[in-house]
């Protein structure tokens, strides 16, 4: 989920049921244009949509999109990169990629001490 450093930043979540748009909006540091936005690109998130289509949120709804917001902005995700990190999909993707680095350097550093003992 979120970083400890990153919920520092942001104010804590409130003990309630219901968040409107402007509240999730001050609690995420989000504006509401965003959040709307981000309904479109996420398919886990979707606040309940009530008279007038006036959108509350739930606590669990926050909390996604700090994670949705830090992957954005503080790690560098693109929307793509951050539905696939979500779904956990990222996150296979990173261990084999790191898995190959790592093969790669062994292999170059094997090839360094053979040529200094050579």
């Amino acid at each position: 989920m979120l970083e400890p450093s990153n919920n520092s930043e942001l104010a804590p979540i409130p003990n309630k049921r219901y968040f409107t748009i402007g509240e999730v909006s001050e609690l995420c540091a989000v504006k509401p244009h965003v959040l709307r936005y981000w309904e479109q690109e996420f398919p886990d998130l979707k606040p309940v949509k009530r008279r007038g289509n006036r959108r509350y949120y739930q606590r669990h709804d926050v909390m996604l999109i700090r994670q949705i917001r830090s992957l954005l902005y503080e790690q560098g995700f693109t929307i793509g990169g951050a539905r696939q990190q979500l779904a956990g999909e990222g996150a296979k993707e990173d261990v084999s990629q790191s898995q190959q680095v790592v093969k790669q350097l062994r292999a170059e550093l094997e090839g360094l001490l053979r040529i200094l003992k050579g």
